[in-house]
This record gives structure tokens, C-alpha cells and sequence, in this order.
């Protein structure tokens, strides 16, 4: 039995909503692991701006696109729209990434979840993105698309797309363990890009005061682009390929289960179809579902008496069932939508792709 907390709880934990004298000491004892992270990070983005770490430039563009947090900022769909943009401009791109957990089927988790809403996209899943980038280029593509890759500073890139997730921008504005943050904020003065995720859920003086602690971060370096989007919902999907209208979940009694950076979003997600959450669990984000935590959910979905179980894509694909016990078992498909004219965002693809773009 793990002695970590679940996500929740860890999350309660760094925010300051778990209260006494426990927490408290729980969250310095994290403050103090922090400290040598955040040196360690520092000096090593010191030693790449001086260029003193080399950088390996692939032989085609290179558009990453990342975080500052530690997950939950909806980086998947914002991969999936770059490359049906490239692809809708006729160009063939490869996404390209470390690989995490791997799936029942014995690939990453992000390489099963986007061969369903990137059908004919190759992904190459390597821990030497550099390999995996020269792969890609041999699979015939024009363009790689690095997920997760704002930190993976080893690749050059044409173009740094930076997502940040509305409902919690900077991670608790701590670094991890302490908070979610990967890197102090002033890292995004790499980025050419940075989406606002989730836009639709924070009204806009929030959205106007995030914008302005980014352009701080930057310290006076100008942002190319800056675009609001939203998570829309698009389709119920099952392990077996089946489609479902998002109609067949509004009014049903759901038991909801993720494992994924912002299990909240999820939940809110699925309120917003007019689903009934009557039972809600989370676990840790790239979470590898045991088989004794799949008869726990099958004991718990059973125990809230919901009509059926419902996850994200993430997490069904490691799990590949159908049902669980009795229950169906389906997930939601989440799509990226922007809010306002995404030009300035389309015109840095463009100028990515164009021979003699800026690598980085």
C-alpha cells in the first residue's frame, strides 16, 4: 500500500486548504525538497542559455508544445490541434514525445490516446526525443511535434508553445514538491507562444490578470502570441471503438474516476453535459491501474448504484475494458476550441514550418 496521499489530497495539501499542525510540517518538509530541485533546474537552464549543454537542431521543424505545471493544463488536445492544422495545410506531422506509463497494448499512454483522435499520425515515443525526432523525419514527416517538450530543452525548436490551464496558472506558485510548478515563472520567457486553457471557466478580470503575470514573468520580453481556448467535449468513446453522442450521459447517474494532472476540470466537465456525478475518484496523474484497483472500482462503481462508469481517453486506454463488472464503461473526448481569431497563433506555425525558421 502506497504511503503517498491520492492526488486530491496531496492537492489539498500544497494549497494550503489542508489545515493544523500535520499539514503544516508536511509542507515544510516539501519547501525543503523544493529548494535543491529548483537549484538544480536553474542551474541547468543557466548552462543551456549559455549554451554550455549542447543542443541537438533535427533535419525538419520542430514545434513543441508544453507546461510549466506538472500535468492537468490540457496539452493533449492542444497537441492534436497543431497537428490537424498541419495536416489540414497539407504538411504530414509526427508527434514526438518521452512516454510515460505504457497501455495494455504496449504503448505509451499518450500514443493511444492520440491514435484515436489522430488517426494516420505517426507517434514516435522515445526517452532520446533527438532519436525519436530523426525517426519521425525517416516515417516521411515534415514536421515533428514535440508533447511535453518546453522542458526537453536537449531538441532545438522553431517554435516554444507553452499551455496554461486557467483554473490554476503557476501550479500553487510553488515549485514541486511544494507546489506543481516544473519551473519558476520566469521560464516562460522561452515560450513564443502561451494558451490560456480553460478560458470558459474563470471570468475575464481572471483571465486579464493572468495575462498580466505572464507578460511579468517575461520581464519585458514581448509575447509573439496569446490565445484563450476551452475544452469542449465532443463524443462518449469505448474501449471497443464505438461513438456515442454526448447525449447518451445527460441525466444518467455517473461514477466518474480519472487519473490525470487536474481530476476537478474533469469533474466540472462532465457536469457541464448534464451528467449525475453520484461517486468521483481520483488517483495520480499517468496512474497505472492494477488489477486490484480495477476490482476496487468495480466493488465502489457498484456501490454508488450509477447506471455506468465514465474516465478520460487517458485513462482508457490503460485500462482497454469495456465494462467493469456490471457498469459500461466509457470516456469522454475532449477537443480544443478557440475562443477569439487564432491568427497570431497561425501565423508562428506558419513561420515555423518555412525554410530558415528561427531554431531555438
Amino acid at each position: 500500500m502506497s504511503i503517498l496521499p491520492d492526488a486530491e489530497t496531496f492537492r489539498r495539501l500544497v494549497d494550503g486548504s489542508l489545515r493544523g499542525v500535520g499539514p503544516a510540517v508536511l509542507r515544510g518538509g516539501l519547501a525543503a525538497i523544493a529548494a535543491p530541485y529548483a537549484t538544480a533546474v536553474a542551474a541547468r537552464n543557466l548552462l543551456y542559455d549559455l549554451r554550455l549543454l549542447p543542443c541537438w537542431a533535427a533535419d525538419l521543424p520542430v514545434v513543441s508544445v508544453g507546461n510549466l505545471t506538472l500535468g492537468g493544463t490540457g496539452k493533449t488536445p492542444l497537441v492534436a490541434w497543431v497537428a490537424r492544422h498541419f495536416a489540414g495545410q497539407g504538411l504530414k506531422p509526427a508527434v514526438v514525445s518521452r512516454g510515460y506509463a505504457a497501455s495494455r497494448s504496449g504503448i505509451s499512454d499518450e500514443a493511444a490516446e492520440l491514435a484515436i483522435v489522430l488517426p494516420g499520425v505517426p507517434h514516435v515515443a522515445d526517452r532520446d526525443r533527438a532519436a525519436a525526432a530523426r525517426r519521425a523525419g525517416e516515417l516521411g514527416a515534415d514536421v515533428v511535434i514535440l508533447d511535453d517538450g518546453f522542458q526537453h530543452r536537449r531538441l532545438r525548436r522553431n517554435l516554444d508553445i507553452v499551455a496554461v490551464d486557467a483554473t490554476d496558472p503557476f501550479g500553487c506558485d510553488r515549485i514541486f514538491p511544494r507546489g506543481f510548478l516544473r519551473e519558476p515563472l520566469t521560464a516562460l520567457r522561452r515560450a513564443d507562444a502561451v494558451i490560456l486553457s480553460r478560458a470558459d471557466r474563470v471570468d475575464s478580470d481572471r483571465r486579464a490578470a493572468i495575462h498580466s503575470s505572464v507578460l511579468r514573468s517575461r520581464r519585458g520580453r514581448p509575447l509573439a502570441a496569446w490565445l484563450e481556448t476551452t475544452h469542449a467535449p465532443t463524443a462518449v468513446r469505448g474501449a471497443d471503438g464505438s461513438v456515442a453522442p454526448l447525449e447518451s450521459l445527460a441525466g444518467r447517474s455517473v461514477a466518474a474516476f480519472c487519473g490525470i494532472g487536474n481530476p476537478e476540470a474533469f469533474r466540472h466537465t462532465l457536469a457541464g453535459i448534464g451528467a449525475d456525478v453520484v461517486g468521483f475518484r481520483s488517483f495520480a496523474d499517468h496512474h497505472h491501474y492494477s488489477a486490484e484497483d480495477l476490482d476496487s472500482l468495480t466493488a465502489w462503481g457498484a456501490a454508488t448504484r450509477a447506471e455506468r462508469l465514465v474516465t478520460t481517453l487517458k485513462d482508457l486506454v490503460r485500462i482497454e475494458r469495456t465494462e467493469l463488472g456490471e457498469l459500461p464503461l466509457s470516456a469522454l473526448e475532449i477537443t480544443l476550441e478557440p475562443l477569439a481569431d487564432p491568427a497570431g497563433l497561425l501565423a508562428l506555425l506558419a513561420a515555423a514550418i518555412r525554410p530558415g525558421g528561427r531554431p531555438a
